[in-house]
C-alpha cells in the first residue's frame, strides 16, 4: 500500500474497524473510507455496488460482522449465519468486479473444530465438529475464508484471510446480552463495585481456557500482513497467551479494584474447552505482540470509565 492509495475499511466504527483506521492514520495513510451501516448495508449487493463503483478503493480490510457473545450466538443463530455471509460475500464479490488490489477478511478463532488438539493450527480446519453454540457465525467465517481462496484459484485475486483470537480494546461492547467475556467481565465488576455487591455472577465453571489479544497489537498484524503477506493459506493472529476465566476475572477485580466474591453458574454453556492459536506462521514473518493481559485491561478500563 502506498499512503494515497484509497483503503476501504468496512466495519469502520466497530472495535477492530476503528483500530485499524487509528493505526493507518498514523502510518500517514489518511485516503481512507468507511460507512455506518446506517449509510450502507453490506448485507445488500446493490447497495455494496453503489458504494464500490463510486469509491473505487485500491485495498480492502473487511472488519465488518455482525458479532457477539456466547448468549447472543446460541439465541440469533440465523442473524449471524444469514448477515455474516451477506456481508464478506457482497463485498468480496465486489472488491473482484472493480478489481481491488488486495483485500483481507477477518475471520474468527471459532473456525477450529472444538476439540481440535492445541494449540490451534492452520491445518486444523475443518477437521472434527464445531462448537455448537457459534456454529452459525463459524460457518459463516469459514464460508469467509474458502470465497477468498476461490476467488484468488478462479480469477486470481490477492485475497487473504487472517484468524485473530479473542480480542478486546478501545471502542468494545459491554452489552452484556451480546458482549464476549472480557467486556461483560469488566462491566460486572465494575458495577458490583459501584453497587457494593458481595458478589459477581459468571456464566460456566470458570475452567475453560482463554486467549486473549489488544486489537491495537491485531491491527499492527493486518497492517503488516497486507504489506508483507500474499499466500493463499489464511493465517492465525494470537498472543501465545492464555488464561482461565476464573483467573481473568481474578485479574479483572485486581485493576477495577473489586474486592467480592465470584459464583460461577456451571448450569451455563463453557463453550469451547480451551482455544489457544499455534501464532508461528506469523512470529516467523516477524510480528509479535506487544501489549501484555494486564496492561491492556488497565487501558481498556479507562477507556470504559470514560464512556460509562
Amino acid at each position: 500500500m502506498n499512503t494515497e492509495d484509497k483503503i476501504f475499511v468496512a466495519g469502520i466504527h466497530g472495535m477492530v474497524g476503528s483500530a485499524i483506521q487509528r493505526k493507518l492514520l498514523q502510518l500517514g495513510f489518511d485516503n481512507i473510507v468507511g460507512l455506518g451501516s446506517d449509510e450502507v448495508d453490506l448485507r445488500d449487493p446493490k447497495q455494496v455496488s453503489v458504494f464500490f463503483e463510486k469509491e473505487k478503493p485500491t485495498f480492502v480490510f473487511l472488519a465488518a460482522a455482525k458479532v457477539g457473545g456466547i448468549l447472543a450466538n446460541d439465541q440469533y443463530k440465523a442473524d449471524f449465519l444469514y448477515d455474516n455471509l451477506m456481508i464478506q460475500s457482497n463485498v468480496i464479490a465486489a472488491s473482484h468486479r472493480y478489481s481491488v488490489k488486495k483485500l483481507l477478511f477477518l475471520g474468527s478463532s471459532c473456525i477450529y473444530p472444538k476439540l481440535a488438539p492445541q494449540p490451534l493450527k492452520e491445518s486444523y480446519l475443518l477437521t472434527g465438529e464445531l462448537e455448537s453454540t457459534n456454529e452459525p457465525y463459524a460457518i459463516a467465517k469459514i464460508t469467509g475464508i474458502k470465497l477468498c481462496e476461490a476467488y484468488r484459484f478462479q480469477y486470481g485475486c490477492n485475497f487473504i484471510s487472517v484468524m485473530p483470537t479473542n480480542l478486546y480494546g478501545p471502542n468494545d461492547n459491554y452489552d452484556l446480552k451480546n458482549s464476549h467475556v472480557l467486556p461483560a467481565l469488566i462491566k460486572k465488576i465494575h458495577q458490583a463495585k459501584i453497587n457494593q455487591g458481595s458478589s459477581v455472577e459468571i456464566w460456566g465453571s470458570g475452567n475453560p481456557l482463554r486467549e486473549f489479544l489488544h486489537v491495537d497489537d491485531l491491527t499492527e498484524a493486518c497492517v503488516f500482513l497486507m504489506q508483507h503477506y500474499n499466500d493463499v493459506e489464511f493465517i492465525n493472529i494470537g498472543s501465545g497467551r492464555e488464561i482461565n476465566i476464573r483467573d481473568l476475572a481474578k485479574l479483572i477485580a485486581e485493576v477495577v479494584g473489586y474486592e467480592g466474591a465470584f459464583k460461577f453458574d456451571p448450569s451455563k454453556p463453557d463453550g469451547t474447552p480451551r482455544k489457544l492459536l499455534d501464532s508461528s506462521k506469523i512470529n516467523a514473518l516477524g510480528w509479535l505482540p506487544k501489549i501484555g493481559l494486564k496492561e491492556g485491561i488497565q487501558q481498556v478500563y479507562q477507556d470504559f470509565l470514560k464512556k460509562n
